[in-house]
């Protein structure tokens, strides 16, 4: 896990590194240096990789393959508070070099645990939203057991108490979350269902099975268990907290599908719901541009209904893929952003 964190975290701290003013204007996939970027930085607790990139480039998610080597780290790939980034030329490029590129011997390594280094993204806003939220199909979601009852025929259940569903799990481990389906997601343009979105309301354990009749003594609750709660595995997989910042490589032209706090406006920070996924080869990562739904407007002297063009409003990371539906994470936002704006690659 140490080496994950490590390889991952060098990889955008890469973000960092810029190119010269001749490269800039010969090749197309050369990084623009913010016009009032900082000559030094100094790390402070709360900075985000990708806060810190946009310190330095206009587009935070694209890095070269190299950055300035830092020879006073065992790992130049993690960054801690009190950490000073400073611009320098090296062999005739810029670099970020951390705290100079100074050697500094010492009878004794400095010793920082990883959980101090800078996060590529703020993890609090998404971490909820990575255990909590699942969409399934329509297959998957009718084929999930369901809640039909709990002991002395009750009509809602707690945490301590015992509840019975039916059905076939779809994997056989003791830990089972509690799921209550919250919306289908359809294609604003097709109509197609996209799939169900489900949140998590309870955790339990299963205390026996008989037939397809599976008792569950529930272990933690956030609201009451009723019949048709659905019933599926906890993830025995690592919760995913790091993420490489790319570029779709296929065409993406998708939607925002939902504001996941229930509402339909979103700014910095907030997640939402967008109407492409795996099917289009987007993965955990992957960087977009939101645009501005142009406004419909009669045109006063020829009458006719038309609709301006759509405007850049904010730049999204995908966090989580299902095959249809992916969740994003807002990263900046210029505009208001709404349901029903546009999603693309970035330019």
């Amino acid at each position: 896990m140490k080496k994950l964190v490590a390889g991952v975290l060098g990889s955008l701290m890469v973000c960092l590194s810029l190119v010269s003013p001749v490269q800039a204007d010969v090749r197309k996939d050369t990084l623009a240096l913010q016009e009032n970027h900082p000559k030094t930085y100094t790390v402070v607790k709360g900075d985000t990789l990708w806060d810190i990139s946009g310190m330095f480039l206009k587009s935070p998610w694209k890095w070269p393959q190299l950055w300035g080597y830092n020879q006073q780290i065992d790992n130049p790939h993690l960054i801690y508070p009190g950490d000073v980034l400073t611009l320098k030329w090296v062999d005739g490029q810029p670099r970020l070099v951390v705290n100079d590129g100074i050697l500094r011997l010492s009878p004794r390594a400095k010793v920082s645990p990883l959980k101090d280094a800078i996060p590529a993204i703020p993890l609090k806003d998404i971490i909820s939203f990575l255990s909590d939220n699942i969409v399934l199909d329509s297959d998957e979601l009718t084929s999930a057991p369901y809640i039909v009852g709990s002991v002395d025929n009750r009509i809602v259940a707690g945490a301590g108490d015992r509840v019975y569903a039916r059905g076939e799990l779809v994997a056989d481990h003791s830990r089972q979350n509690i799921y209550r389906p919250a919306r289908e997601y359809v294609d604003p343009e097709s109509g197609e269902s996209l799939g169900y979105e489900l949140f998590k309301i309870g955790e339990g354990v299963i205390h026996a099975r008989a037939e397809d009749i599976i008792t569950l003594d529930l272990r933690k609750t956030r609201e009451e268990i009723g019949s048709l709660d659905r019933v599926y595995p906890t993830q025995t997989e690592e919760i995913q907290s790091i993420f490489y910042p790319s570029a779709a490589q296929d065409e993406i032209n998708g939607k925002i599908l939902s504001v996941l706090r229930g509402v339909r406006q979103a700014g910095q920070y907030d997640v939402v719901a967008i109407s492409q996924g795996a099917r289009e080869g987007l993965e955990s990562g992957h960087v977009l541009t939101i645009f501005k739904t142009g406004e419909r407007l009669k045109d006063p002297v020829t009458k006719e209904l038309i609709i301006l063009p759509s405007e850049k409003s904010g730049q999204m990371m995908v966090f989580k893929a299902y095959d249809k539906v992916s969740y994003a994470l807002i990263l900046n936002a210029t505009n208001i952003i709404s349901v029903g704006d546009e999603v693309r690659n970035p330019q």
